[in-house]
């Protein structure tokens, strides 16, 4: 199955089928034990001709970085990957640096700005960082300040879930911090992976180059969502990855400027413009590269009807399940100020990982707002900074969308929601009487 640039409806005989195992001409291409897939925010199904290319340059032999001619070929489409990716997202192909996802960019950007800037300046140990940034971010952050003295100012967001220019400003100038001399990098991300809200990225990064400063955005979940444009956003980083748009797992991009101040945090061939070391994965990277186009292409198109669906989602939702709550900015219609694939709510009087685990045995595959360590729920930090309480916070449910999404995947999720809702609310109740009990 080829799919034409910008061409969103060559997906629609898959999704209209209601039999994504196959395209139809029997290739396999997703295989799932369940029936409505809500979770594209944590991972997208391969688009078909993506599979297939990447099987067709896994099938080639050379490294790119060898001189003989199998590796000039294999550096060859590694160069042309190269610069179509940087023409989708409004880059320089110097600018592109491959990565094995959006986890090492934002590692790669966290670090080597901190690191860049503290050897030229001991007193530049300060990253003043938006308080809803993704784990990959903020255990960057937190490496960087119990291992080599970084200090790191929170930026708040609103109930709404945006993180305001004036409160960068704030942030960043803060005379008991130490003002902006004391800041080694800006950080802000451009959309919420667990509730969708964008962020003002390029105003931010235009308030952190009046001052000198060098901003990273992590991009995962802007890419293929909302519009999107390296040079014009002001940024110094940008970081993305290929799985959550329908590309392979494993490769990703940091996007930096050719005068970006980063050092590497890792060491060996340097391949990618000395910041990056590694044998550069040649079939991902092709891979990558069409499914970004494909995003890019159809962005407009398929946000409207993605967002559509969110919005009948998030209607059906509010509908069926009394006092529940959408999460920061909504408006139907509206597709830029909110991801048009998230749909993420809090549903009250019950924990999110029970309403998780009913769900699944449903047959509605979707994800929480909360992160797990060791085995250990905890409210998700988003939620809280967005002002809600950690009981508010423990219900949260995100209902993520993608190209393989319809209108029955919908219907289905809304008819599971409530049963599913009161089982869980009942665990939660019970669980409540027996703490009562064990403390009278």
């Amino acid at each position: 199955m080829q799919v034409a640039p910008g061409e969103a409806a060559s997906w629609a005989p898959l999704r209209a089928s209601g039999d994504l195992h196959h395209t139809p001409d029997d290739r396999p291409t997703y295989h799932a034990s369940v029936s409505v897939y809500l979770d594209h925010a944590a991972t997208t199904p391969v688009l078909p001709e993506v599979a297939d290319m990447v099987a067709e340059a896994m099938r080639e032999v050379g490294n790119p970085s060898s001189v003989h001619a199998r590796g000039r070929a294999a550096r060859r489409r590694v160069e042309e990957a190269r610069e179509d990716l940087a023409d989708a997202l409004g880059a320089r192909p110097a600018e592109v640096l491959f990565t094995s996802g959006g986890t090492e960019s934002d590692n790669l950007a966290v670090k080597g700005l901190f690191r860049h800037a503290r050897d030229l300046d001991r007193a530049r140990r300060r990253l003043v960082v938006s308080s809803v940034e993704h784990s990959a971010v903020n255990d960057s952050v937190e490496h960087l300040v119990h291992r080599e003295g970084a200090a790191v100012t929170w930026v708040p967001c609103g109930r709404d879930g945006v993180v305001r220019v004036a409160d960068f400003a704030a942030a960043i100038d803060d005379p008991d911090s130490g003002g902006a001399a004391s800041v080694a990098a800006v950080i802000d991300m451009w959309v919420n992976n667990e509730t969708g809200i964008v962020q003002p990225v390029a105003a931010v990064a235009a308030l952190a180059r009046e001052r000198g400063l060098p901003l990273h955005t992590d991009a995962v979940q802007a890419v293929g969502k909302v519009p999107l444009d390296f040079a014009a956003s002001g940024a110094d980083a940008l970081a993305a990855s290929a799985h959550k748009i329908g590309g392979p797992i494993g490769v990703g991009v940091l996007l930096a400027r050719r005068d970006a101040p980063i050092q590497p945090i890792s060491h060996g061939g340097g391949q990618e413009r000395q910041l990056r070391s590694g044998t550069v994965a040649m079939p991902l990277i092709v891979g990558m590269s069409l499914a970004v186009r494909r995003a890019v292409d159809s962005r407009a198109d398929e946000a409207q009807r993605v967002g559509s669906l969110r919005d009948h989602l998030l209607a059906g939702v509010l509908e069926r399940i009394p006092g529940a709550q959408v999460t920061g900015l909504w408006e139907p219609g509206d597709v830029l100020r909110r991801s048009p694939v998230h749909a993420h709510v809090l549903l009250p009087d019950c924990q999110g990982d029970s309403l998780l685990f009913l769900l699944d045995a449903a047959g509605v595959a979707c994800s929480t707002g909360s992160a797990c360590h060791a085995g250990i729920p905890h409210p998700s930090h988003v939620v809280l900074a967005m002002g809600y309480s950690e009981q508010e916070a423990r219900g949260a449910l995100r209902l993520t969308l993608g190209w393989t999404s319809t209108e029955a995947d919908v219907l289905d999720c809304l008819a599971a929601l409530p049963e599913a809702v009161a089982r869980a609310q009942r665990a939660y109740a019970a669980t409540q009487l027996r703490a009562a009990a064990r403390g009278a």
